[in-house]
């Protein structure tokens, strides 16, 4: 018997956005978009362990609201324009306390 694989479900959102100020606090169908994506997170049966990525602290209380964990605050130069989605995971990989064999990065938009 093969052991299952242990995911990582790393959802990313930064308050800086130029585009759509704010937009992963905006409100769809009476929910935030980052309220959509903690739950779906949630309803997932393969996600081991949800964790939210922000610099921003209404958007990280936000999450943890709905119940996602926010076990660290992403630094400013990882919340730029010019910010890596790649070195955004290699971050939140070195900060946790686990590793994992997957890792699904979830993004509210």
């Amino acid at each position: 018997m093969t052991k299952p694989l242990k995911t990582l479900g790393l959802i990313t959102a930064r308050g800086g956005s130029k585009g759509v100020p704010r937009k992963n606090l905006r409100s769809l169908n009476g929910r935030t978009l980052i309220e959509h994506t903690v739950t779906a997170a949630r309803e997932s049966n393969y996600l081991d362990r949800i964790v939210l990525s922000s610099e921003d602290a209404e958007i990280i209380a936000a999450a943890i609201a709905v119940g996602c964990e926010v076990p660290f605050i992403r630094p400013e130069h990882l919340s730029t324009d010019k910010a890596r989605s790649i070195d955004v995971v290699r971050h939140a990989l070195a900060t946790l306390d686990e590793t994992f064999d997957l890792i699904v990065v979830l993004q509210p938009t």
